[in-house]
C-alpha cells in the first residue's frame, strides 16, 4: 500500500484545494461563504476518501464517493463561472483538474473491480 501522500490523485486534489482557495478567497461577498465554503468543503471530501481508500480494504465505495464529489464540483464550478465569480480562464483550469482527477479515480476502481 502506498502512502497516501505519494498518490498523484491526491497530489492532484491537493493542487485542486490550493487553487480552489485562491479562486473563493476572490468572490463576492454573497456568495464566499455560501457557494465558497460549498466547494471547498466538496473538494476536501475528495480528498478524504481518497485517503479512505488507500486505507481501507472495501477501497470502491470510497472511490465511488469521491466522483460523486468530483461531479459535484464540476457543477459548482460552471455555477460560478455562470454567476460571473470566476473567469473562463479560472474555470477552465478548474475544470481540468477535475478531469484529471476523475480519470485517475475510474482507473483505480477498475483496478479494484479486477482484483476482486
Amino acid at each position: 500500500m502506498a502512502l497516501v501522500y505519494e498518490l498523484d490523485v491526491y497530489k492532484k486534489s491537493y493542487d485542486l484545494l490550493v487553487k480552489t482557495f485562491e479562486v473563493v478567497k476572490n468572490f463576492r461577498r454573497e456568495y464566499k461563504y455560501t457557494l465558497g465554503d460549498k466547494i471547498k468543503n466538496e473538494v476536501l471530501e475528495v480528498m478524504l476518501n481518497v485517503y479512505r481508500a488507500n486505507v481501507n480494504v472495501q477501497k470502491s465505495i470510497h472511490i465511488q464517493r469521491s466522483r460523486e464529489h468530483i461531479e459535484m464540483l464540476k457543477i459548482l464550478f460552471r455555477l460560478s463561472k455562470d454567476l460571473r465569480l470566476i473567469n473562463v480562464g479560472q474555470y477552465t483550469q478548474l475544470f481540468s483538474f477535475t478531469e484529471e482527477i476523475s480519470k485517475q479515480l475510474v482507473s483505480w476502481q477498475k483496478c479494484e473491480e479486477k482484483r476482486i
